[in-house]
């Protein structure tokens, strides 16, 4: 499958832009983490982009991705990315043992986090977010409370990668596909000069 017909199938099942930006943002990062290890880049962004596919129509556990799969099998999706998808959500039962499953799973969680940081931002810009605030945002329980921050930290840690060092480079990936992920910042407004 190829990136365009991954992207139908979001555009298909997922009315909400957020949601489509959250599956962008993972793609950002799993094509990142492609490049750093010598993966197939296509191949990985497909499997980011499909994910979350189905969580308009199956919002809850244990449906999503269970469901989802079934309908990614009969379009014909690689039975590689549909097990990385399954393995993405902890109750699935299906463990993480191939890279593609624990960059998926490391990623997922930290990029919707990493987009609410962006939010808060003056600018609400991506460019605008580093490490240290997004730990300091992690400790705050208040802050994107939906966001499961024991994923985030196992996700880092499955993937033997350090925290700071995952976030890092989540943050970067994510700065290169900023357009796209709505996440390049409000435009400065001009200074008027005095008449």
């Amino acid at each position: 499958m190829t990136r365009d017909e991954a992207w139908s199938i979001v555009c298909e099942f997922v009315g909400s832009e957020n949601l489509r930006r959250h599956m962008l943002g993972v793609e950002a990062c799993l094509v990142a983490y492609a490049r750093k290890y010598g993966e197939d880049e296509d191949f990985w962004a497909v499997t980011a982009l499909l994910h979350d596919f189905d969580w308009e129509i199956h919002p809850n556990a244990p449906d999503h991705p269970m469901k989802g799969e079934t309908i990614l099998a009969d379009r014909g999706v690689d039975p590689i990315i549909r097990r990385a998808i399954l393995s993405h959500a902890t109750y699935s039962g299906v463990a993480r043992e191939s890279l593609l499953e624990r960059v998926l799973f490391a990623c997922d969680e930290l990029s919707g986090f990493l987009t609410a940081c962006s939010y808060v931002k003056p600018g609400r810009s991506i460019f605008e977010v580093d490490v240290p605030s997004v730990k300091r945002k992690l400790k705050d329980k208040a802050f994107a409370r939906n966001v499961n921050r024991e994923d985030i930290v196992s996700g880092a840690q499955e993937l033997g990668v350090p925290l700071d060092e995952h976030i890092a480079f989540c943050i970067e990936a994510m700065k290169q596909r900023a357009e796209d992920l709505g996440l390049a910042g409000t435009p400065a407004r001009e200074a008027v000069s005095p008449a």
